[in-house]
């Protein structure tokens, strides 16, 4: 690894003297007002406009060891000219916890295309998590709509937390436990009671999934959920959503917009057909409340290319 480390090292420097490296271009008009707009720094280099968004307001530490912006903190945005005259937007924002939601939300309302929330560290103070961005269209409509977004990253008190969940007291006179019946009744399936936990689970029995030739059902995790605990009055919801591509940005718009916050964006399955990504969210309030916005997330399953087993 050491030598092979140093070739790397040497075949970098002879890149850089050489007549083939990639150097800084003039930006062009478009471009600087797009960075004008965004109010941040960037260079044009191959003809990929790169904004620069660091986070260098945060002051991290991995497992204890003071770590740098640079090391791994340096949200960004690239701009690239596709066909028709549009331009195709890609990046990484570095958020805490706190700003995920809220910056989500800014992205979906505002056009743009959420495709993965992912953490890059473990015991990392504060936590960091990392929301990657897609979208197309003028270069002066990506900035406007990338801008909300952009305006609540790192800006103190303009993502304020949610407050923590706290269990109902034990006995209560005042909170009932779970109606189960109302809730299956709502999502329009029967869950399973284990324990102070009643679970939904739904297959996706539409998709046709194998891995080294055995299918991929719903005992294998090829499945959504949902589990609910608490009382009536004051419940949690927990989950996991498995989607289409189609799906990702239509159940992500159904879960923000019935207040569920979206805590993970990934693959479970890398090179499967048809590609299924999942998203984990989680949600406190009212039990049925709850229950509607998962089943509104349900809802969009189905319509963009699969269907629902229930």
């Amino acid at each position: 690894m050491l030598k092979r480390s140093h070739r790397m090292w040497f075949l970098a420097l002879v890149l850089a003297g050489s007549p083939f490296a990639v150097v800084a271009q003039e930006i062009p008009a478009e471009y600087q007002q797009v960075l004008s707009r965004l109010g941040k720094q960037g260079d044009f280099k191959d003809n990929v406009l790169k904004v620069n968004i660091p986070r260098n307001d945060l002051k991290v530490t991995v497992a204890g060891v003071a770590t740098p912006t640079p090391f791994g903190f340096g949200g960004w945005v690239a701009l690239t000219k596709g066909d028709g005259g549009q331009e195709v937007l890609m990046g990484d924002l570095v958020l805490t916890q706190d700003e995920v939601n809220p910056v989500m939300t800014a992205l979906l309302d505002n056009g743009l295309d959420v495709t993965a929330l992912h953490n890059h560290f473990f015991w990392d103070e504060p936590r960091v998590f990392y929301m990657h961005v897609h979208g197309h269209g003028t270069a002066a409509e990506l900035a406007q709509k990338l801008k909300p977004a952009v305006d609540l990253i790192g800006k103190p008190g303009a993502a304020a937390p949610s407050a923590p969940a706290t269990s109902p007291p034990a006995g209560s006179a005042t909170q009932t436990a779970l109606n189960t019946t109302k809730l299956a009744e709502i999502v329009g399936a029967k869950g399973e009671q284990a324990g102070a936990v009643y679970k939904f689970t739904l297959g996706r029995t539409d998709l046709n999934v194998v891995e080294m030739g055995a299918p991929i059902n719903a005992r294998m995790g090829l499945n959504t959920w949902a589990a609910f605990t608490g009382t009536n009055e004051k419940a949690a919801i927990a989950g996991d959503v498995a989607m289409l591509e189609s799906e990702v940005t239509p159940v992500l718009k159904a879960l923000r917009k019935n207040g569920l916050d979206v805590v993970a964006i990934h693959h479970h399955m890398t090179g499967s057909r048809p590609t299924i990504v999942f998203l984990h969210y989680w949600g406190t309030g009212p039990a049925e409340t709850l229950a509607a916005g998962f089943k509104a997330a349900v809802n969009e399953l189905g319509k963009h290319g699969g269907t629902m087993s229930r």
